[in-house]
């Protein structure tokens, strides 16, 4: 691709390269390159109406800004207020002490974990270690 674009924007490579189309082989590559440069001028010109579009929309919400009183300040305050939002930690619904002496809490949610599984097994109840 690189040698192709070479070839066509430097003119004594480009007459070489073309030197054996006829002038109606010629033509038509010029009616396409037409095309192609017509296309990409009227995207060109989309692309900035739409850029355009978006600074008067931007201008538009600035203004309505200040009429409320409002900064940028006050929008990037709700938003990090919003991204915040942490959880609440589930409240501990059981506490086993081993015979280490180590206490194993566990909230009643997801796997049960192994010193209240091998309590069960021993006879115990899960009752036997709820926090009221």
């Amino acid at each position: 691709m690189n040698e192709f674009i070479y070839i066509l924007t430097h003119g004594r490579r480009l007459q070489g390269a073309v030197k054996e189309l006829s002038i109606e082989e010629l033509e038509q590559v010029q009616e396409k390159l037409n095309g192609i440069i017509e296309k990409r001028k009227e995207k060109q010109l989309e692309q900035e109406k739409l850029e355009k579009e978006k600074l008067e929309k931007l201008a538009a919400i600035k203004k309505q800004m200040e009429e409320a009183g409002l900064n940028v300040e006050d929008l990037q305050a709700l938003s990090s207020d919003t991204n915040k939002k942490v959880g609440k930690k589930r409240p501990i619904k059981f506490k086993l002490v081993d015979s280490n002496g180590e206490e194993h809490l566990w909230t009643g949610i997801g796997r049960m974990p192994r010193v209240y599984k091998e309590a069960l097994d021993s006879g115990k109840s899960l009752d036997d270690y709820a926090i009221n």
